[in-house]
């Protein structure tokens, strides 16, 4: 389905789509594509100002927006996102908010803030398509919309939590999609990679690597809303050569590669236990 047709988007996934993570970047390009196209939003993003910022933005194409400030990896998130939702028919959730919130190798990092990087990724997005899910195969249509990362493919020092969730994310969405393939309900984890979005800015990442692919967070939101319609699931076009999807015998020599480019990328950025993580 062709984020070029409207009326297409707003009659599958309408008249309410729910975007976690949508106050900037990729969360806030699927917003203001929806707007376009009609669909009212319900915005959902940890910091009041961005989030704003962007339901303005929204609201400037004529369509509803609610904003709801909210950590979603605080506990009673998902209760909250139900009652500030109870009365609304969602027709797509897209889950946009699963970063690396605690970038550490495991025996140094901490086990409870470990925890929320799992809360963030699994525990919370569950609850939500367990919730919104069954409304939309009773309805049989919507849509759900999952961002994953290439960070799930090989094991990376500093990010092995992230990257364990990350590819947990994608299994689940391959069997989503076969369970909800018959209802109407289009299932779809959209693979980043290295994404200019102001998150990864104020990482310091360094975009200048040579031969390194980055992508633009518009035609991002753009290629996942065309390819919701043929999951399971689909790597960026920008990254569908890179290197860690390309199945190898030697798993070895193909995570210590990884490894090393992932060095370099890393190089300008400061060594915080918090920062986001790339792709």
């Amino acid at each position: 389905m062709s984020s070029d047709d409207p009326s297409a988007l707003a009659r599958h996934y309408g008249p309410w789509a729910v975007v976690a993570g949508g106050s900037e970047g990729v969360g806030a390009e699927f917003a203001l594509a929806l707007a376009e196209a009609g669909v009212h939003l319900v915005l959902i993003a940890r910091k009041p100002e961005p989030l704003r910022h962007t339901a303005d933005r929204c609201r400037g194409h004529r369509v509803q927006v609610r904003e709801l400030a909210l950590d979603l990896a605080g506990p009673d998130n998902v209760a909250r996102v139900v009652e500030a939702t109870r009365d609304l028919e969602v027709g797509l959730l897209i889950y946009n908010a699963g970063a690396n919130t605690h970038s550490a190798e495991f025996l140094d990092g901490d086990l409870s803030a470990f925890q929320r990087v799992i809360d963030l990724n699994v525990t919370t997005p569950l609850g939500l398509i367990h919730h919104f899910g069954a409304a939309m195969r009773a309805r049989r249509r919507g849509g759900v919309l999952l961002v994953g990362s290439l960070t799930g493919y090989l094991g990376s020092a500093r990010q092995s939590v992230y990257g364990g969730v990350k590819a947990f994310g994608r299994i689940y969405a391959e069997g989503l999609w076969l369970e909800l393939r018959d209802y109407g309900v289009h299932v779809l984890e959209l693979v980043l990679g290295v994404t200019r979005t102001p998150a990864m800015a104020r990482a310091g990442l360094n975009f200048d690597v040579p031969g390194l692919r980055v992508s633009e967070p518009a035609e991002v939101a753009r290629e996942g809303l065309e390819r919701l319609p043929h999951g399971p699931v689909h790597v960026v076009a920008a990254h569908a050569d890179s290197p860690a999807l390309r199945s190898t015998d030697d798993r070895a020599q193909a995570v210590l590669a990884s490894h090393r480019l992932m060095q370099k990328l890393l190089a300008a950025a400061p060594r915080k236990p918090d920062a986001p993580t790339a792709g």
